[in-house]
Order: structure tokens, then sequence, then C-alpha cells
């Protein structure tokens, strides 16, 4: 057995090695997106700004940030918000650069390590000064989110489209398997060293993260197109967004699905952000309990993300999606009425965990198929990143704002509930002859 897998391994082509190294980055980078966004940060967030009284419970959650004071998660929440537009800013004009000189995988480096170097001072968090401490995060934020338009825009580079789905699933839940093995190292570290490890779980998700990148630094093309810089480049940069833009205007089905997605990253992207921080201030989980909804959430995504993507392999993406947005929908309905203890929440995050994988994964590898033929495409998964950061920016504000208007989080999961809605509309706008 040993020999035929050793056989297996020497007889890859470059071209398998280089979709193998594609995955790898979602092996590295998705630590930061379950132990800073949603597992151990959140937990350690709300402990260090919140003053709770002998019985556990919060007395009091609100913090001074430049002299206005905030919910402590409304205040996560807005700074979230603020980093996804710095990255709509900056990433469309780095995209139509990377498509013009062929700097796509240096851009993937330079946010992969902007991330790391903010999840090492998340290290140095104090809530006495939260205006410090919180740069860490939205420096760790922009290198997470900041990447993914570059990473997701060789996609459609290394595989057929037919590879899409299963390569993109694959994709996703290698990340899940290695972030829930990071998180279980982390949590090992802070039961059995001391509390004093789970700063350092930050800063081990930075070394995860650097290092596991490697080997997706060393085998994807840098500049395969042999692409020169010159003194217009920045001039070219707008020009490639301007032309993706005009591009998109004749091409309607495209078109019905990206506001489709804009408006379904209104709802997904903040469920995950923000689900930990329910389960802490609403359920009153305590840190076990939601570890543990944690990680069957992200056993349950790996299972997730096949399964969706073998039901659009039989019905399609398009109609996959549909029905992915009307059980999100319904899994907000049931937050919203019935989640009030322990296994309620356990019941919604099985369900969120199982459904997105697939509905990223899905996601991306929709998208990439639809795009039309060329050489480079990161000005065109610019656009993807943009519009889910936008999207993001709108949830995060909208959750935010409705909570610190209403002093409930439950409140908030009401938008929610419209934004798949809409999503759903847009998608069934897409005829059923669109081949995805």
């Amino acid at each position: 057995m040993k020999r035929t897998l050793f056989r297996g391994m020497q007889e890859q082509t470059p071209e398998e090695k280089i979709k193998r190294a594609w995955t790898m980055y979602d092996w590295a980078n998705s630590p930061y997106a379950l132990v800073i966004t949603t597992a151990i940060f959140p937990i350690f967030f709300n402990a260090v700004t919140s003053d709770k009284n002998e019985a556990g419970e919060i007395i009091n959650d609100t913090v001074q940030f430049f002299g206005m004071e905030f919910i402590n998660t409304q205040l996560y929440s807005y700074v979230l918000a603020t980093s996804f537009l710095v990255v709509i800013l900056v990433t469309p004009l780095l995209s139509g650069i990377a498509d013009f000189a062929g700097k796509k995988l240096q851009l993937l480096k330079t946010f992969c390590f902007i991330g790391a170097s903010g999840c090492v001072g998340l290290y140095f968090f104090d809530p006495d000064h939260l205006e410090w401490s919180m740069t860490a995060m939205f420096m760790a934020s922009i290198g997470f989110w900041g990447s993914l338009g570059f990473y997701n825009a060789y996609l459609p580079e290394i595989a057929p489209p037919k590879e899409h789905d299963k390569l993109s699933a694959t994709g996703f839940a290698m990340g899940y398997i290695g972030s829930v093995l990071l998180l279980v190292i982390c949590l090992v570290l802070i039961l059995f060293v001391g509390e004093f490890m789970t700063r350092w779980s930050f800063v081990l998700v930075a070394l995860w993260w650097v290092l596991w990148a490697q080997p997706t630094f060393r085998r994807l093309p840098s500049n395969p197109l042999k692409k020169k810089v010159d003194r217009d480049i920045l001039t070219h940069g707008f020009q490639e967004l301007i032309s993706v833009a005009r591009d998109l205007k004749g091409r309607k089905n495209l078109t019905r699905y990206l506001a489709a997605f804009f408006v379904l990253s209104m709802g997904v992207q903040t469920v995950m952000l923000m689900a930990s921080s329910f389960g802490i201030k609403v359920v009153m989980l305590n840190n076990n309990e939601l570890i543990l909804a944690i990680i069957a959430v992200q056993i349950l995504a790996i299972p997730g993300a096949f399964f969706i993507s073998w039901v659009s392999g039989k019905v399609g993406n398009i109609q996959t999606l549909i029905g992915c947005m009307v059980v999100w929908s319904l899994i907000c309905v049931y937050a919203y009425y019935f989640v009030n203890d322990v296994i309620g929440f356990y019941v919604a995050a099985g369900i969120i965990g199982f459904m997105m994988g697939g509905t990223q994964s899905l996601n991306r590898s929709s998208y990439s198929k639809m795009l039309p033929k060329m050489e480079d495409h990161a000005s065109y998964f610019s656009f993807y990143e943009v519009l889910e950061k936008g999207g993001l920016i709108i949830g995060m504000f909208s959750w935010g704002y409705i909570e610190g208007y209403t002093g409930s989080m439950r409140a908030s999961i009401l938008a929610l509930i419209v934004f798949f809605v809409i999503s759903l509309i847009l998608l069934l706008s897409i005829p059923k002859k669109v081949a995805v």
C-alpha cells in the first residue's frame, strides 16, 4: 500500500501539483477564520471587555473608543466592517495591477504577511487602549480578506471548468481540517499549560498561516505571461477595472448572479462572523459549550462542502444555490424564534456548519465557470471580492446598528432574513437554461 501511495505521489503531473499547492492556502489561512474570528479571540474579546457578576452574568458590556461609547460586540462589528471597506478600496486597483504586471502572487504574499502581522499584534491586546488594540484586529482582517481575491483568481487558470466545483470544495475542506487541528492544539495548550497561552494562540495562527502558505507560494506561477511593469501601471489598473465593469453590462446572467451574491454575502458572512458572540451574549453559553459547537460546525462543513458540490453536479449550480438560500432563510427564522438554550444553539450551529462550506465553495466555483475566457482573471475576481466585502460591510453595520439601537442581538437576525430572501429572488431571475 505504501509503495502504491508513494508511486502515485511521484507520478503527479505538474498541473496536479499546482492544484494541490493552491488548496494548501486554504489550509494555511483558515485557522484565522476559526481561531481569530470564530472561536478563541471572540471569547477572549468578550471576556476582557465585559464586566460580570459572581453568577457569571454580564452587567456591563460597553467600551470607550475614541471618546465614544459602544457595546463591545457593536464595536467589534464596526471595526471588521471598516476593514472590509479598506479591502474594497484597494483590491480593485491592485487586481488591475496584478493583471497588467503579473504581480498576483506577490500581492497574495503581501496580504498574507499583513494578516499574520495583525495576528501577532493581538498578543498585545489591551482593553484599556482599544484604539491601538483594535488596529491589530483590523490588520489581520485586511490581510485575510485582501489575499482571497488573488488566491481565488487562480482557480479558473489552474483547472478546467468541470473541475472547479470539486477543487473549490477540496480547498474549503482542507481549510476546515487544518483550522480544527490548530484550534485543538491551541485549546490543549490553554487547558494544560495555562490561560496565558490564549494570547500565544494568536501568534500560532500567524506562524501556521505563513509557514503552510510556502508550498502555495513556491508552486503557483508568479508571472506566467511574462508581463512587464511600465510607468503607467496605476493607470492600467484603473483601465482594467473600468473594462471589467463595461464587460459585465453585456453579460446579463453574470450580472444577476453577482447581484445575488452581493446580497447573499450580507447574510452568510455576517452569520459566520457573529454567531459566536450571539452564543456568548444571548444564549449565555460557557466557553466549553461554545468551543464544542464551533468544532462541530467545522467538522460538519467538510461533508457539507462535498455534498453541495455533488448536488450541483446533479441539478446545476444555480438551482443548488436557490436551495441553499431557502435553508439559510429557515435557519435565521429558527434562530430568531427558537434558539434560547444550548440545545437550540447546537441545532442551528449544526445546520450552519453543514451549509456554510458548500455555499461558499459553490459561490466561488459558479463565478469562475461563468467568466469569459481570457488570460488573467484577477480583475474579474476583484469584482467578486468587492461585492463580497461590500455585502459584509452592509451586513456587519446592519447587525451592529440594530444591536445598538434595540440593545438586542436577536433583533439583528431579522435583517439577515431579509438579505437571504432578496438573494433568493435574484437567483430565481437567472434562467434555468444557464449552464453552470
